[in-house]
């Protein structure tokens, strides 16, 4: 079974330009140096499935004109990944469906919270329709024969969940991540990975945390994502990678197995 995978955002918690920030990537007219919030978008069997809906949600899908949307798939519970949760009602007044919600117990308390009228017993009129699924580390199906293993990463002291789906593994937000888990990402052909900069930092890879961590795990390809202003334009980055390491970029499309 092939699939897509659309990467709607690149970008940091901040994004990139970063409001007020006039540096040379914030300043930046290659299109490449626009970088929203971090997610991607999994198109398999006609239905899509999205993995982090932050503040940049509604630009993403309709940059990408995205007219059906089956699943929003959580990775943690930080605003820059869990903002844009609201806006899926457009998909449900469209589509008439409720949208599958997959999230683990420390996501699940965020969004109760955050979005205290989706699950009130009176909802409001027009409110966001959605199927809450409680997940762990077990594999679990967004669809028929379709199966995602989530993979446990840390982001400083707060466990990530990071998914891999056939032969593609999307990880962001890592820091470190054990053998246990490692193990469960070898055999992936294509791994879009965090790499913040390339000074170290407390909660993310740095490039070359990142690249060692490529080099172990040794996909055909692998993409950089959440990248900040302060690494350097998608340009001078691409210059300084090796050979099969790229530089993901919104909107990128990479086809994979399921």
């Amino acid at each position: 079974m092939k699939g897509i995978c659309t990467v709607l955002g690149t970008g940091t918690s901040q994004g990139v330009p970063v409001i007020a920030c006039d540096c040379h990537v914030c300043a930046s007219e290659d299109p490449r140096d626009n970088r929203t919030r971090t997610a991607v978008m999994l198109s398999i069997n006609d239905e899509n499935h999205v993995i982090d809906a932050g503040p940049d949600f509604r630009h993403q899908m309709l940059r990408e004109k995205v007219k059906t949307l089956k699943s929003v798939i959580f990775t943690h519970e930080h605003k820059d990944h869990v903002a844009g949760l609201d806006d899926v009602r457009a998909f449900n007044f469209k589509e008439k469906r409720h949208i599958n919600v997959y999230a683990n117990a420390q996501v699940e308390i965020a969004l109760r919270k955050e979005y205290h009228y989706i699950f009130a017993e009176k909802t409001y009129p027009g409110s966001p329709k959605i199927n809450l699924e409680s997940i762990e580390k077990e594999s679990f199906e967004i669809d028929s024969e379709v199966r995602l293993t989530p993979i446990e990463v840390m982001h400083y002291k707060l466990p990530v969940l990071g998914y891999r789906i056939g032969d593609l593994t999307y990880i962001t937000d890592a820091k470190t991540v054990t053998e246990v888990e490692k193990e469960k990402i070898k055999g992936s052909k294509t791994l879009i990975v965090n790499a913040l900069r390339k000074r170290p930092h407390m909660s993310h890879f740095n490039l070359d945390e990142a690249l060692k961590f490529i080099k172990e795990i040794a996909p055909e390809k692998a993409y950089l994502t959440h990248i900040s202003h302060l690494f350097d334009t998608h340009k001078n980055i691409e210059s300084e990678l090796p050979e099969g390491v790229f530089a993901a970029y919104d909107g990128l499309k990479i086809p994979f197995n399921c």
